[in-house]
């Protein structure tokens, strides 16, 4: 089980966060899995994604923005 201490050092936001930083999602990757939290809650509930799960996400994010 992956709790908010696994995580401490390594949440970030992306670039296309609104100005006032409050409706953002955090990642924080690891070698095998990627954390995701909603940044107005940092120290509520963590989900968990392996890396070919969080990959093929951000593939279909990359190509829905094709669209």
């Amino acid at each position: 089980m992956h709790t908010q201490s696994n995580w401490a050092s390594g949440w970030r936001k992306s670039s296309y966060s609104d100005t006032q930083g409050s409706d953002c999602v955090e990642v924080a990757p690891s070698p095998t899995v990627t954390a995701a939290r909603d940044s107005k809650t940092p120290a509520g509930p963590v989900l968990t994604f392996s890396t070919p799960t969080w990959s093929a996400f951000l593939s279909h994010l990359a190509v829905r923005q094709d669209h």
